[in-house]
Order: C-alpha cells, then structure tokens, then sequence
C-alpha cells in the first residue's frame, strides 16, 4: 500500500500547498485510465501517441476522491488549483520510479519471463503452481512492456511471497530497462524466434534482446532443446542454469510418454529421479514446453513434483492462445492473439497433429498476416505458403496483403481475403462436419473475428463448446 509520502519519495515530485490530502494517506491502488479507476487509487496522467492522460484528471479526481501525479507543466497547473496534485517532470519516469520503490520494499523472489513465445501461458503456468502454496503477484494479461510491468509491480498488495512477471521486447534495451525497475532474482527464457524483426534487424539481435535479462539474475530457466539460445546463454551466464527440454535427455525438467488426443494432454515429467504423471488441459507441443518451463521455476523454489501437476493440471489456459472450441460440428483451433514465424509453424505442425488423429475429414487455415517482419517479410509468408503445401491441407484462407505471398505458394486450394471478418463470412460457407480450423495471424489482424463473423452467419454463441 503506497501513501503519499511514498509517492513524493519515491517520484522526487513536488506536492501543491492547498493540497487537501495529508502525507499519509494510503492509496487503494494506482491508475492510468479514468474510465477504470476505482475510489481511493492514485491517477497517474501518462502522456502516449493517442491519448493524453491530463486530458482526464478531473474524472480521476471526481472517481477516485484520491490524488494525481501530473508533469510539471507551467500551463497545467491553473487548471487545477486547489487540487490534490503531485507534480513531477516526467509521468512515465514516476511510474518507473514508484515500481522500483516498490520492488526494493519486497522481500520475496521476483520471476521474470522473457522469450520469443509462450511468455504469458508460461507466466500463468507459474502462477498456477506458485499459487498453491504462495500469494503470488503476477502481470495481468500480457502487459508486458514499460508500462504494463511497472503498474502491476506498483498494485502488490501486502503479504505477497512472490512476483512473476511477463517481459516483452520490440526494441534492443527494453529488457534491460525493464529488469532495471524488476530486479530479478530468476529469469526464465522460453525461446528465441523471429518475432518483431523490424525492430531487431536479426535473429542474432533478437537473442541479444532477450539475454538482456542475464546481467540481473542468479538463477536462468532456459529451453535445452532450443540449440540458438543455449549458445548464447553459455558465453553471458556463470549463475545457476536449469534447463527444460523435451528432445535434449540431459535436460534437467524433461517430458516423456507424451500423448495428444483433442480432449487433453498427457506426458510424465522427470525431474532426476523422480517422476510424475500429469493431464493437461493444454494442447499442443509448444503447450509442454511451456509446462516444463513452469515446473523448471517452481522447482528452483524448491516446489515439488505434486505441487507442480496440481499447479500445471488446474490451469485452463489463456483466451485465443490455442483454445479448442466446437462449432455446428466443426472444430477450431483459436490461437488468434498473435503471430511470427516461429509460432506459425507451429501452430500449423498442431493442425496436422489433430487432422492425423483419424477424427477428423479436412483441415483448414486461416492465416492472417505476421507484421513487424520488416526485410523479412516477404520470404516469411512464402514460406508459410511452401509448409502448407508439402501438408494435407485441405483449403488455406489467406488472410491480409502479405499472406497473398504464401497464397501464391500454396499448390492446393487457396483463397485470398481482406479482412479477418470476410474471412469467417467466407467460412461460413465453405465449412462442414468434421472439418478442423486453424486461425491465427499477429494481433494487429484480429483474427479472433473472423470467428465472430462466423458465428453471427451460422447461428450464436450458444452452438459454441470450449474444450
């Protein structure tokens, strides 16, 4: 719980004289969205590309009957006379430096996840496990840049054993300033891959990104079975290594007598000497690897085999991150929230996997496009288009200007679409019993409504199981 002198503290901000607020009072929580706050939290004014955050300090202060952290501009300041107001240079620093303020206050381990893939599954996979023994703080969602993980840091609440926290990276230095305001004591890397290459340049640049997080932390959870990230940990790292793998026998956490079935998953996880087998609601192979990298965390806190099955067992999954859902017969692969090159491959690898279960009669991909691919853009949808077509794909629905490169790849049935929407109109039509739907594309696509487009041509909601 923050007061106000914490607040002024930790932000070296400047507090009005007719301020109605005394120094200790405890605020409730912090914000940054008027239409959200609830009564008794702090409203910090962030300034972004699209909106202004002082454009809404009256309806914070009238919502929350709290106080607000506000720049230092000499124009603001008539504006609100004889207001709670805490003025500082910068917002987005404030929240930097109250997150920081905060993570120096807390006693417990504090859990970073980094990595091209899989971070938020992974993140809530700990907190899964964590959460049977500990009160675990965690970043809602995927917030997992320079404002995300600092607001959740700022909402601990008291008693909390232990932080996990997502890490996301679109640029060199964003890990780096991340762990500056997080402080990890454990760092777990799922994967690298070709994610927001525009950004990077390479995939050697990318690893670098994410080995951002080594200089911070004593212990390192990496993926054995990933060869590219293994060599660039073992020149950087001298700590602690646990690794995970499935292929790599060495590994440290491995899975073993792996069975896929369109109901569930199961696989036994070895840790040394000890064994044990678990049924996960998760799907997919990548959906394992993120376990092991979750059982891998845990077990470095001393977590056992029991509590891990019971964490990773009881854990559902994360909406449109490979959700089976059940539609007028049909069954579709929901793994619309995001996309790059790697993740498509193996999201589609999983398309195959259900078609050769023997349950179903065609498989279908919806594909929207992966941005921030930057030079590589070009080859990396044609080479989507070459996977599919050495597949038993049945019909590929391309959805977006890059993925008319992977459509003209495609040697069987392809069909080229605008919209994610006009592509589950498209669906609509062409989709029958025992047919099993792949969508995906990056978020800036929204894919997921090319599934709402569907249901609203085929009838409602209620037609729609979630496995």
């Amino acid at each position: 719980m923050l007061s106000i002198r914490d607040v002024i503290e930790a932000t070296a901000g400047r507090m009005t004289g007719d301020s109605p607020l005394s120094g200790n009072i405890v605020f409730t929580g912090v914000s940054i969205d008027s239409r959200t706050i609830k009564k008794g939290e702090l409203f910090i004014a962030l300034k972004g590309d699209r909106f202004d955050g002082h454009d809404f300090v009256d309806n914070a202060l009238k919502t929350a009957e709290g106080a607000v952290v506000i720049s230092n501009f000499k124009s603001q300041i008539s504006n609100f006379k004889n207001k709670p107001l805490i003025f500082v240079d910068d917002t987005l620093k404030a929240l930097h430096d109250l997150a920081g303020h905060v993570r120096k206050g807390f006693k417990g381990n504090v859990i970073c996840v980094v990595g091209s893939n899989g971070k938020t599954t992974t993140k809530e996979l700990i907190s899964s496990i964590l959460g049977g023994r500990l009160k675990v703080l965690k970043t809602a969602g995927n917030l997992n840049n320079h404002i995300g993980m600092p607001l959740s840091i700022v909402g601990m609440e008291e008693n909390t054993d232990v932080m996990v926290l997502e890490m996301g990276t679109n640029r060199p230095g964003d890990i780096d300033e991340l762990c500056g305001i997080a402080l990890p004591d454990i760092g777990v890397v799922t994967n690298i891959g070709y994610e927001h290459l525009q950004g990077f340049g390479s995939l050697h640049k990318v690893r670098d990104s994410e080995l951002e997080i080594i200089p911070y932390i004593k212990k390192m959870i990496v993926n054995a079975d990933d060869a590219f990230l293994i060599e660039g940990v073992k020149p950087k790292f001298d700590g602690e290594v646990i690794t995970f793998g499935i292929q790599s026998h060495n590994s440290d956490i491995t899975a073993e007598d792996i069975v896929f079935s369109d109901e569930e998953t199961k696989f036994m996880i070895r840790a040394g000497n000890e064994r044990i087998d678990v049924h996960s609601m998760l799907f997919g192979l990548f959906n394992i690897y993120n376990s092991l990298a979750a059982a891998s965390a845990a077990y470095a806190l001393g977590f056992n085999l029991r509590e891990i099955k019971s964490g990773i067992e009881s854990f559902g999954g994360v909406g449109m991150r490979f959700e089976v859902k059940r539609h007028m017969g049909a069954t579709f692969l929901n793994d619309a929230y995001n996309a790059n090159p790697s993740s498509m491959r193996e999201s589609v690898n999983e398309l195959m996997r259900f078609l050769n279960s023997g349950k179903y009669k065609r498989a279908v991909a919806v594909l929207g496009d992966m941005l921030e691919l930057g030079d590589y853009e070009v080859e990396e949808h044609k080479k989507i288009g070459r996977m599919l077509s050495e597949l038993p794909v049945d019909i590929f629905i391309g959805v977006g200007p890059l993925m008319v490169h992977a459509v003209e790849e495609f040697k069987g049935k392809g069909i080229r679409i605008g919209t994610s929407e006009e592509a589950g109109a498209k669906l609509a039509k062409i989709i029958k019993e025992g047919d099993v739907i792949l969508i995906k594309g990056s978020r800036g696509m929204r894919m997921e409504r090319a599934m709402e487009s569907l249901f609203n041509s085929r009838g409602s909601r209620e037609n729609c199981n979630v496995v």
